[in-house]
């Protein structure tokens, strides 16, 4: 069944059964109900692998020379069999205690397993510019950590929905106002209507505020141009930044040879998506883009980039932000100076500076804009807005169940609300209210 916030549900009654909420149509569940067993799989691999790893003495590198400690290891392994418990717990209606537990848990292993992906954006900058990764154990303990970072991310957003009272799927207000997310609406788990609001900007605040972070960008690009164009920087010459450079691809010499850094163009990229989740094009596709002009931008197109990318440039960020100045007050020990590039005790702390400037504003640039765009395109269940129905009534507004948008008709909003699952009913013009 399609049905439009404009307009009146198509094909009556009966149609509503062949669209799917009949006994007869396809059944589809909702991502607060797969994804605890997807959390509990992605630790089961992840304990596996870590432990796996551990016994045979593989090198797994946690910092570029610092590889994992066989004891490390297991440890990670143990936390990530903790991780697949707790989200077992979510995964069924928890009591007082079980809520404590899932919340602590969360908040344990998440930002511990964030650590693990921190090398996401570096990987993906060799493996895109074709040099292919500088250690395939590296790379495979980095994916599987995000793999169980997103699923219990997933987790602890369901969780903290249901605790508040909301709908686990799309976080509007459950009908009961219970703590538990429950509430009334299809007993059959069929698919339920969701609405798309309108495109919008960023507020102008946030878009000051991830313009200003940007600017962190500024030092350490301009250090890299500097090289790439034959200038000397922080005791590193152009013919040994070359050099560095001389195992790279064909893609990334070429790059080189008018300018161009890799690193640099990856960041321009990341500019790109940055702005993209700030303003309508990134919702509503362009005309300058082919086929395509004019459709609405599956919303997690750009998100997931930007959530992948902005946890570890932030991570990443941070670290060298704080310890650039440590270590060169004495309080750190400062960093051996690289004798490939030939760089100076003091230019490399300066390098470790801009770059930590430039991981870390544009991390944080990407997790604010992301963040807005997040809630500026949120698809809400097609009764989750008011139990009255006044905001699905909203001119312009769009409700899409399986099969897209629909023509105009006004929407009949059920008092129900929203159960454990999103699910909603959505009843037909004329029938009567329970």
């Amino acid at each position: 069944m399609v049905v439009s916030a404009t307009g009146n549900a198509q094909g009556g009654a009966s149609s509503d059964a062949s669209a799917g909420h009949g006994h007869g149509g396809v059944r589809r569940r909702r991502w607060p109900e797969w994804v605890p067993a997807a959390a509990v799989a992605s630790s089961v691999v992840y304990a596996a692998v870590e432990t796996t790893w551990a016994v045979t003495g593989s090198t797994v590198p946690f910092a570029r020379h610092t590889p994992y400690s066989p004891t490390a290891q297991l440890v990670l392994a143990a936390l990530a069999l903790v991780a697949g418990a707790v989200c077992r717990v979510a995964g069924k209606p928890p009591g007082r205690w079980g809520r404590r537990v899932v919340t602590a848990g969360l908040a344990l292993t998440v930002p511990v397993f964030a650590m693990g992906m921190a090398a996401l954006p570096a990987y993906f900058v060799t493996l895109a510019s074709g040099s292919g990764p500088e250690s395939v154990t590296g790379l495979v303990h980095v994916l599987l950590s995000t793999a169980l970072v997103s699923c219990l991310v997933l987790v602890g957003l369901s969780h903290r929905r249901r605790l508040t009272g909301r709908c686990p799927r799309c976080g509007s207000k459950s009908g009961n106002g219970s703590g538990d997310g429950s509430g009334h609406g299809h007993d059959d788990g069929r698919d339920a209507p969701v609405r798309h609001p309108d495109a919008s900007p960023a507020p102008p605040r946030t878009r000051k505020a991830a313009y200003l972070l940007l600017c962190g960008l500024l030092p350490w690009a301009a250090v890299k141009t500097v090289w790439t164009l034959g200038g000397d920087a922080f005791g590193v010459t152009a013919e040994k930044w070359k050099e560095s450079d001389s195992g790279g691809s064909e893609a990334v010499r070429a790059l080189a040879a008018v300018g161009i850094d890799v690193t640099v163009l990856a960041a321009g990229l990341g500019v790109f998506l940055l702005t993209g989740l700030m303003y309508r094009w990134g919702q509503v596709f362009p005309r300058w883009v082919p086929f395509l002009s004019g459709r609405r931008v599956p919303r997690l197109l750009p998100l997931v980039p930007a959530w992948l990318t902005a946890v570890g440039l932030s991570v990443y960020g941070v670290v060298l932000v704080v310890y650039a100045p440590l270590a060169a007050l004495g309080v750190l020990p400062a960093p051996e100076p690289d004798a490939e590039l030939g760089a100076t005790p003091a230019g490399t702390l300066w390098l470790a500076a801009f770059g930590g400037l430039a991981f870390g504003g544009l991390g944080f640039g990407l997790l604010l804009a992301s963040r807005s765009y997040y809630a500026r395109t949120r698809p809400v269940c097609a009764t989750g807005f008011d139990r009255t129905g006044t905001e699905a009534e909203r001119p312009g507004a769009s409700v899409t169940g399986r099969h897209g948008p629909a023509a105009p008709g006004p929407v009949p909003v059920s008092p129900a609300g929203c159960d454990g699952m999103g699910r909603h009913e959505v009843k037909p013009s004329g029938a009567k209210r329970s």
